[in-house]
């Protein structure tokens, strides 16, 4: 009497053989379709909050945000499901409630802009959340056509080289154009043109940072060359430090020709962490720490903008109707928040200059208080850390740079934005990445999120499985020669020559 088979356990059972089949990697793409709908939720939300704080009607222009924000990250999630299924499930969401949350307070800072001109009796400005939506449409199809154009990021190493020289070019070409066409706010960093205005500058920061993988992978032996050691630290060769002078001459040159001190800091520190992470030796750290000082100190002492900003941050409320103006109603503003807010809508965020761009930082500390500014910056910090995670996980030496980057560069521009609106460092000019308004950061900063769930799709999809080629018919062997082969490999050579000196003593006999 034959035992009964043993019952099946799971969606998977084992079959007689013993062996189950492996379960079907999970792609956790349904958890990014979750957590998009709840950024949709808190966006839809927050919009119908400022509609009711501002004593106005639900109108359809919550409703029309609201439709469009949904169709645009429905499709970018669909795209990610076709084209990089195995990418990590929290970038996009985050992505989505920043830019939700930017285009909240967009609309909250329209309405505030509509209200002081219809008080004024002037002409009623047009909202430019509308305008951003308009960006972030263009910034998604800049985001999908990057996942389906690029299916392998490391085609990206063979043109690192080219695409560090575009970089170069895009960041020069408004210092060589007439005041008129590229200066803003006494910084010459803009493409400006009839209906059209542009800043290459945030491309650049993703050309660079591509270039310097590439650099950094193909040329590491350079970098970890042994120097001298000082105080415990390894320092660099002096011959080895030519790739570094120049990202401090490039720095030096855009804070000189087009006083962009933002864009200089930037890039310089990100080009640092990336060194950091392709030698792991704190010498690096030291001499781009020593460089930026004399930087700074070259800087200080001939050019005005600098004196201006450190004098400006060191005393704000010294000039305060004049230079002092906007980091002071910063902190105004930043103080009548306190701890809870003053809730959406219902604080002042458009007394402070350039509320939309540079300080929609502001604008959120006051509204929404130190726990929304601090649940704000977590965001960052997870999106931070899982593009770290991504550089860690991923196997090739090029996609670590080129993931660790691009999460670097985030951390930095945050950190740089949140330090000159709370007054922890001079202004720099920079924008909340994905939050403030403008259509070349959304555009710059999609693409580097494209970049960012390309490697991390390869470095979570399972491993190929190779199929064993088979055997050609000549190289087979028979089934005679097989058993003789396994014979042979049985006996130990001292059996072997046992077994022929018997059968040589029998021939003799």
């Amino acid at each position: 009497m034959s035992a009964p088979a043993p019952p099946s356990t799971g969606a998977f059972p084992s079959p007689p053989g013993g062996f189950a089949p492996a379960p079907p990697p999970s792609t956790r793409r349904n958890v990014e379709l979750l957590l998009l709908g709840c950024a949709a939720v808190i966006t839809t939300v927050s919009l119908i909050l400022v509609e009711a704080s501002q004593e106005q009607e639900i109108t359809w222009e919550i409703a029309k945000l609201g439709a469009a924000y949904l169709a645009l990250f429905g499709v970018a999630h669909l795209a990610v499901r076709r084209f990089a299924p195995f990418a990590d499930p929290l970038l996009l969401p985050i992505v989505a409630l920043l830019n939700g949350l930017g285009l909240v307070l967009i609309h909250r800072l329209d309405l505030a802009e509509a209200q002081d001109a219809a008080f004024a009796s002037l002409p009623i400005p047009s909202p430019d959340a509308n305008q951003q939506v308009l960006w972030t449409g263009l910034g998604m199809v800049v985001f999908m056509g990057l996942l389906i154009v690029l299916r392998d990021y490391r085609s990206l190493a063979r043109y690192a080289y080219t695409l560090g020289l575009i970089g170069l070019v895009a960041l020069a070409v408004p210092a060589f154009l007439p005041d008129r066409y590229s200066q803003v706010n006494g910084a010459k960093i803009w493409i400006r043109l009839t209906g059209f205005s542009i800043q290459p500058g945030e491309f650049a920061k993703i050309l660079l940072i591509i270039f310097f993988a590439g650099v950094l992978v193909a040329k590491r032996d350079m970098f970890t060359g042994a120097g001298k050691h000082v105080f415990g630290m390894e320092l660099p060769r002096m011959r080895d430090m030519g790739p570094i002078l120049v990202v401090w001459a490039v720095s030096v040159g855009v804070l000189v020709v087009e006083k962009d001190l933002g864009t200089s800091l930037l890039i310089y520190c990100t080009v640092l962490c990336m060194l950091y992470i392709a030698t792991e030796r704190v010498g690096w750290v030291a001499v781009g720490v020593v460089l930026l000082g004399i930087g700074f100190v070259f800087a200080y002492n001939f050019f005005a903008v600098v004196r201006v900003r450190t004098s400006t941050w060191l005393h704000p409320f010294a000039d305060y109707s004049n230079t002092g103006y906007q980091i002071s109603q910063s902190l105004f503003g930043l103080a009548t928040g306190g701890l809870a807010g003053t809730g959406l809508g219902s604080g002042r965020p458009s007394q402070v200059p350039f509320a939309k761009t540079d300080f929609i930082v502001s604008a959120i500390g006051e509204e929404l208080g130190l726990i929304g500014l601090t649940a704000l910056l977590m965001l960052f910090c997870v999106f931070v850390i899982r593009g770290i995670r991504t550089a860690l996980a991923v196997r090739d030496s090029f996609g670590k740079l080129l993931a660790a980057g691009l999460a670097f560069t985030i951390a930095i521009q945050v950190f740089v934005v949140v330090g000159g609106v709370t007054k922890l460092i001079p202004l720099t000019g920079l924008t909340t990445p994905f939050m403030s308004y403008g259509g070349s950061s959304l555009l710059a900063n999609y693409a580097l999120v494209a970049l960012l769930i390309r490697v991390s799709d390869a470095a979570r999809a399972p491993a190929p499985v190779r199929k064993r080629a088979p055997e050609p018919i000549v190289d087979a062997p028979t089934e005679l020669l097989s058993k003789a082969t396994e014979v042979t490999r049985k006996l130990e050579p001292t059996d072997l020559l046992r077994k022929t000196l018997r059968k040589t003593k029998g021939g003799a006999a």
